[in-house]
């Protein structure tokens, strides 16, 4: 569990820097954007290969559970997940979505961790998923407390629904890559149930 924590730490502590504006506008103008946005990418994607590792030495020792969740709660989670990975989508595609919830990619994490925890009952999930979901309502008070109508050009009406129609499609079909694939190759845990 250190290495999950471990990279907990050097993922969501580098995602969380970003949210003191003073410190990083510090930093980038000592080393300069493109080392800073160098050195930023480097730390997140050492914080997801230990987070990886650790979660998977984890679960190769066997679980630690802590409650034991009904059924009905991977159903739900099911659904949750959908939302969130449009969501995602969303957030690079400007549309109602996007002028509805203003950050729609912290909402899809916010809801993906959320499911997460609905569905696992073990130490490390509760650990790994409760992270992300503290760091992202963070995350959320921070951009609020800043003037994000400046930072994003107003609230402008979106034109027409095509990005939104595209955030639908494009995360649904995302979503069940993961569901039916991507899930059980790159987490190892199958998302439904193994049919005989």
């Amino acid at each position: 569990m250190t290495l999950l924590v471990l990279g907990l730490v050097i993922f969501l502590g580098t995602h969380s820097f970003s949210m003191a504006r003073e410190r990083r506008a510090a930093l980038i103008g000592r080393i300069g954007e493109g080392p800073y946005k160098g050195l930023y990418s480097l730390l997140s994607l050492a914080g997801i290969i230990l987070i990886a590792i650790g979660y998977g030495q984890y679960r190769a020792n066997g679980y630690i559970p802590v409650w034991d969740p009904p059924v009905w709660t991977r159903h739900l989670a099911l659904l949750l997940v959908w939302i969130a990975f449009i969501l995602f989508y969303a957030a690079y595609a400007p549309g109602h979505i996007k002028a509805r919830l203003k950050h729609p990619m912290l909402a899809g994490v916010k809801i993906w961790a959320f499911a997460h925890l609905l569905a696992n009952g073990d130490l490390g999930s509760i650990l790994l998923f409760g992270s992300f979901l503290v760091w992202a309502v963070l995350a959320r008070i921070s951009v609020k407390r800043r003037d994000v109508a400046v930072q994003h050009g107003g609230t402008a009406a979106p034109a027409g629904w095509r990005n939104d129609i595209l955030a639908v499609t494009i995360g649904t079909v995302v979503y069940l890559a993961f569901v039916f694939w991507l899930h059980p190759w790159l987490i190892g845990v199958p998302v439904l149930p193994m049919r005989a």
